[in-house]
């Protein structure tokens, strides 16, 4: 089993990053929700530098049993899908309720989102494209 990360050779050209691929542990990354004050509901492994990604991003996200995530957010240019890969709990998009059951869900750039967990918490992976600055931090909604 390889450590939390490993890269390897890479290829030349315009495209290419530092590596052909890279390797990472994602429960092995720093959490980056308490340095926002969210350790009492959630935690956040964000991938894209360790990873070397410069387009594109993931995060493993995991909401805490009964929470909801402290807020909302929405983009102006990137697109984002979710897979629920553990637990049970359900999205808000803009004012509808989806729920989360080993779901693939993606969200329009501009429409809002935010999560809750079920009883047994939330696990989530989060990918899209990656625009310096794109993101917008709303406050939560109300829960429910």
């Amino acid at each position: 089993m390889m450590g939390p990360m490993s890269e390897h050779e890479t290829p030349s050209g315009p495209d290419a990053t530092t590596s052909a691929f890279t390797v990472i542990a994602l429960r092995e990354l720093d959490d980056v929700a308490p340095a926002s004050g969210f350790e009492d509901t959630m935690e956040a492994r964000f991938a894209r530098a360790a990873l070397g990604c410069r387009r594109i991003g993931i995060s493993l996200q995991r909401i805490f049993p009964g929470a909801q995530q402290p807020f909302a957010h929405r983009h102006a240019d990137d697109e984002e899908i979710y897979v629920a890969v553990a637990g049970s709990g359900r999205a808000r998009i803009d004012d509808e309720l989806v729920e989360l059951p080993w779901t693939a869900l993606r969200v329009s750039p501009t429409a809002v989102r935010s999560f809750e967990a079920g009883e047994d918490g939330l696990e989530l992976l989060a990918f899209g494209s990656h625009t310096e600055g794109d993101g917008e931090v709303l406050d939560a909604p109300a829960a429910g």
